[in-house]
């Protein structure tokens, strides 16, 4: 996930009034009771939310969302959306008690829109119109998963107060926990379950977050004021004002990082860039493997190795869908492309951080990828990730 560019003033307040309006139509009409289902209006309201929240906090997606297919599109705005509301928690709570409640809110939230009662909130509704359709498209067989769900909740739940990643596995089971799993409720809405497209996820999501996290590096070190706790948005985890190097602790040790020294120094700070190196190196890795596992399917009819986290207990597949054949995991591939472009995006910054000498604190990182457009039609087109 990434963060928009800076908005002009003006920018900003329309966006804050659409996002009002579209709230004031939601909590103004009378409540509905759980089983009634939402209007015509309503849903295409929670569309028109979710579309802005992704314009304005993860520019990426927004910018990517044409090649999703269309038939999964309100479940890949519903994702995203939900991903971002529940990253800002620490943003619109006091303390971490009435953190733990909202998240709470979100758990329960999602059940009911899955369960086709979706209480009077955007995202909930466009959720349990994304199930329907789902629902609808497979005949009944597909599904979006409340258990991954729960997963994202309860991983963001877990890192509300900011606590460090002792190791740098440690922030690949964090990524996997978040961003893998958004890319395999995507998958899973198209719909398809392939335990050969849920590997390439797994990478892609887990170089997507790690980006993520580094990005975010700065504005948890150096927190703006905020009238509540205050988070990084989805930058990789949220918290109070009180700053954080959110560097894996190993890492930092391997290059001599002291978090005072970064408080003190920002971008100076002695094996700083040693450090986001490192982590950047493990994003890049992940890219890499899921380039060559796409090749050596094209080349060789296998992905190379197996599926690490196959024996998930949300990963469920079929004796027929574990054997699939060559032609049918190409086919799995080519479906589940637009998928992946997110890989696009996460590598377009990781260029741009080598190219500012991985300097967290360098503004342009900040900026919108006006490139970004272009590139993905180019790796869209030539099949390219």
């Amino acid at each position: 996930m990434q963060l928009s560019s800076i908005s002009t003033v003006p920018a900003r307040r329309a966006i804050r009034l659409q996002k009002l309006r579209i709230r004031r139509q939601f909590h103004s009409a009378p409540c509905l009771a759980q089983s009634a289902t939402p209007s015509r209006e309503e849903i295409q309201s929670a569309r028109r939310y979710c579309v802005e929240i992704i314009r304005k906090y993860d520019a990426p997606s927004h910018t990517l969302m044409p090649f999703i297919p269309s038939s999964a599109r309100d479940a890949y705005l519903a994702i995203r959306a939900l991903n971002i509301d529940v990253a800002r928690v620490a943003d619109t709570t006091s303390t971490p008690t009435v953190g733990m409640m909202r998240m709470q809110f979100w758990r329960d939230t999602v059940a009911k829109a899955l369960d086709g009662r979706p209480p009077k909130e955007p995202v909930a509704i466009l959720l349990s119109q994304a199930q329907e359709a789902l629902h609808h498209h497979s005949g009944g067989r597909a599904k979006l998963s409340r258990n991954w769900f729960n997963r994202i909740i309860n991983t963001r739940e877990q890192y509300l107060g900011n606590p460090p990643y002792p190791t740098l596995s440690s922030l690949e089971t964090y990524v996997e926990n978040t961003y893998s799993t958004m890319m395999y409720l995507t998958l899973s809405a198209l719909p398809q379950a392939s335990i050969t497209t849920d590997h390439v996820a797994s990478h892609i999501g887990k170089a997507t977050g790690i980006a993520a996290v580094l990005r975010g590096i700065p504005l948890i070190a150096f927190p703006p004021t905020q009238p509540f706790a205050t988070s990084n948005s989805i930058t990789g985890a949220s918290g109070p004002t009180q700053g954080a190097v959110m560097l894996p602790l190993d890492v930092m040790a391997d290059s001599g990082v002291r978090e005072e020294d970064v408080f003190r120094l920002g971008s100076s700070a002695p094996g700083l860039r040693d450090a986001v190196f490192a982590v950047a190196t493990r994003a890049n890795d992940h890219l890499i493997t899921a380039r060559e596992m796409v090749s050596k399917l094209r080349s060789e009819g296998t992905l190379g190795h197996e599926f690490e986290h196959q024996h998930d207990a949300e990963h469920e597949y079929t004796p027929q869908q574990l054997n699939a054949g060559t032609d049918v995991q190409l086919a799995e591939v080519e479906q589940a492309f637009g998928v992946f472009m997110a890989s696009v995006a996460t590598q377009s910054w990781l260029d741009r951080l080598q190219k500012v000498d991985f300097d967290l604190f360098d503004a342009s990182l900040r900026k919108a990828d006006w490139t970004l457009p272009w590139k993905a039609y180019w790796a869209y087109s030539r099949r390219h990730i």
